[in-house]
């Protein structure tokens, strides 16, 4: 079990890495399409799940391998992909829902909320990271 837990932490790295990686360039969009609008809910919505599926497994494989703390830490990123799922998620769609290209005040919001899902995620991964350093498997 501790095997499937060890890989739901690189595959956790894995895909924060490229969230952050493949969400970087999208800041060049000009965020006023609902085609831009909708790439980057997607985006997010696939990471959500990601994280929360992978965090979820390996939390449970490491308590059953008797690991806690890593369990907890697995956890704890799970929970938080279910939240920004559901938090984030549901503000992007009430944004892009009334958002036109001429609405200067929807777009600079939907950005904020792709720029600080960003920042969310950067965190998490620099969180996960030095966590990672402290526990030992």
């Amino acid at each position: 079990m501790l095997i499937v837990a060890l890989i739901s932490t690189v595959l956790l790295l894995v895909w924060m890495g490229f969230f952050m990686m493949g969400s970087l360039p999208l800041l060049i969009l000009k965020h006023d399409t609902p085609l831009d609008a909708r790439f980057i809910r997607g985006l997010f919505q696939v990471y959500y799940t990601a994280i929360m599926a992978t965090g979820a497994v390996g939390a449970l494989s490491a308590a059953l391998a008797g690991r806690p703390a890593i369990a907890l830490g697995l956890g704890a990123v799970a929970a938080l992909g279910f939240a920004g799922r559901c938090w984030l998620i549901s503000r992007m769609d009430l944004v892009r829902d009334t958002m036109t290209a001429d609405d200067r005040a929807a777009i600079r919001r939907f950005r904020r909320l792709h720029v600080g899902g960003m920042v969310a995620n950067i965190v998490l991964l620099a969180a996960f990271c030095v966590a990672m350093t402290r526990v030992s498997l």
